[in-house]
């Protein structure tokens, strides 16, 4: 055990070094929207992961951290953290407020109810005035953090990206590892038996959804200071889609499966964006059929599954 234990915190270990060292070698603003949409899903893993709650609407609180965020930063004079914060406060609001609506749902209809919220959502940002319209908020300044540290220098933001990332990380890390999180898997594996145990199935639920829309829209808050711009693509139902697409190919139900997702889904989007144009929407089309149809445990739930087999084939 205590093997095991020391192989994962040397991962982990490796894998913060990794962090750390990256804008050296890689343009910073690539890292940093990884980084966003990697919390993104890890956010979004929570629910359909651990949970087995399927939402189309998780764009919505992206969005509506980013507006929040972008307007109070760029009109009201927020600071960047007092910005980021509000906006993810936003988002708890919001997500407590369809959480439940929808929370006492399930499969299709638990997702088509969120889906139908998210366009409503989509909607109210398309024809309010302070959102810009179709144009959205342009030039929010990145600002000082602390009135100290300039965040108009991309590697400096980088690092503070990224201790936003950990934090929201050691959030989720710390939630499915807990007795809350495994009450969480027994409602993804059998509700009924779990309410018959005597758990609040939509108590727990309901936590759940609130958790993964406040991590949700610290993502999205973070990502309107790091790009200075929020439009209705981060409102838009293709970006939940594409949360759906990262969490299912980097693999659904595990810790590290939906930052490898997230990381190959815009590295792919960035590549191919500038060479087949429109057709990269096909391109992740297909991948995603693939995905499913091939390998539905995600690369890193067959990675894992292929380590095991390995290692269980191994004489004593």
């Amino acid at each position: 055990m205590k093997t095991v234990i020391n192989v994962r915190l040397l991962g982990y270990g490796g894998l913060l070094a990794l962090g750390l060292i990256a804008p050296f070698f890689v343009y910073p603003i690539f890292l940093m929207q990884a980084l966003c949409f990697a919390l993104f899903a890890c956010s979004f893993n929570l629910l359909l992961g651990y949970t087995g709650l399927l939402s189309f609407g998780h764009a919505a609180f992206f969005a509506t951290a980013a507006y929040t965020t972008g307007y109070l930063v760029k009109m009201m004079g927020f600071g960047p953290a007092a910005g980021i914060f509000a906006g993810t406060v936003a988002a708890v609001v919001m997500g407590s407020v369809f959480g439940m609506l929808v929370i006492r749902r399930q499969g299709i209809y638990f997702a088509m109810i969120t889906l139908a919220l998210a366009q409503l959502v989509y909607f109210f940002f398309l024809q309010s005035s302070f959102t810009g319209g179709e144009d959205g908020i342009q030039g929010i300044p990145r600002g000082h953090l602390l009135w100290v540290i300039n965040l108009g220098d991309d590697r400096k933001l980088y690092y503070f990206v990224l201790a936003l990332f950990l934090f929201g990380f050691v959030v989720i890390h710390r939630t499915i590892h807990s007795p809350f999180g495994q009450v969480l898997k027994a409602i993804r594996e059998n509700e009924p038996r779990a309410l018959s145990l005597g758990y609040d199935v939509n108590k727990y639920k309901l936590q759940a959804f609130v958790i993964s829309a406040a991590l949700t829209g610290l993502a999205g808050a973070t990502y309107a200071i790091g790009f200075t711009f929020v439009t209705l693509t981060s409102a838009d139902w293709h970006t939940s889609g594409e949360v759906v697409l990262m969490t299912l190919l980097g693999g659904m139900g595990t810790v590290f499966g939906p930052i490898v997702g997230a990381f190959a889904v815009v590295t792919l989007q960035s590549q191919l964006a500038d060479k087949v144009g429109s057709l990269v929407t096909v391109i992740m089309g297909a991948m995603f059929m693939v995905c499913v149809l091939s390998f539905r445990n995600g690369i890193v739930g067959e990675t894992v599954g292929l380590y095991h087999r390995i290692v269980g084939k191994r004489p004593d």
